[in-house]
């Protein structure tokens, strides 16, 4: 077994820090397996369109609006569908699950007394959900879904209102996160320091983070 580098983390630089949530707290693998699998499925079985018909339409549709609040808004893809999306989605909380030491990552933040809000575009029907079945609210200061800010964490705009809405100085901010594209919307705006992470869903290979330093496991940040 490979032994994991430690990840220097100036805390005494850091008052806050911000954590996406799927992909990163929670295993991609329950989003993914609901959109490319699970959702094609129901869809061919409620229109009676063949599977990869459905797969390809659900694909289209989405490529239609990635990045935009709309991608992540249940409330949209139930309306486009025809479906009851939040309820699907609890048909199969099961694959609901912490990725590796991130329960132990949030405690050892309050217990540095790091102010942490959870900065997630999911949608407020989605956090609900994912809360009941892994309750983490216990460890944050705030819970931030874009729905509520109006922008996804895409743009600029969101990061504007973030950080007004918690008076946060952006340079003294850790924000983690799995996407690459959000990562460097943040590092655009000013956050001070940003971290990736390599395997978002514990079903695929790793990825490279490149141009931000990735994490396999938060106990390289203990």
């Amino acid at each position: 077994m490979s032994i994991l580098q430690p990840i220097a983390i100036p805390w005494r630089n850091i008052d806050t820090v911000l954590l996406d949530m799927d992909g990163t707290l929670l295993d991609l693998h329950f989003d993914n397996y609901f959109w490319v699998d699970y959702i094609p499925r129901v869809y061919a079985e409620s229109t009676g369109m063949p599977l990869n018909e459905s797969q390809k339409l659900v694909e289209r549709y989405s490529e239609q609006v990635v990045g935009s609040l709309k991608w992540y808004c249940l409330d949209y893809w139930s309306e486009k569908l025809a479906l009851d999306i939040p309820q699907l989605k609890n048909n199969i909380a099961d694959k609901i699950k912490f990725r590796p030491n991130a329960e132990d990552f949030l405690q050892s933040l309050n217990d540095k007394n790091k102010q942490v809000i959870l900065a997630t575009n999911a949608h407020p029907k989605a956090l609900e959900l994912k809360i009941l079945r892994a309750d983490f609210r216990v460890y944050f200061d705030h819970l931030s879904s874009s729905h509520d800010l109006g922008y996804p964490k895409e743009e600029q705009e969101y990061w504007k209102s973030l950080t007004r809405r918690y008076s946060l100085n952006p340079s003294r901010c850790l924000f983690i996160d799995d996407s690459i594209r959000i990562l460097a919307s943040a590092q655009e705006f000013g956050i001070g320091y940003l971290l990736g992470v390599e395997q978002p869903d514990s079903q695929k290979k790793a990825r490279d983070c490149t141009p931000f330093t990735g994490i396999s496991n938060f106990s390289q940040l203990f």
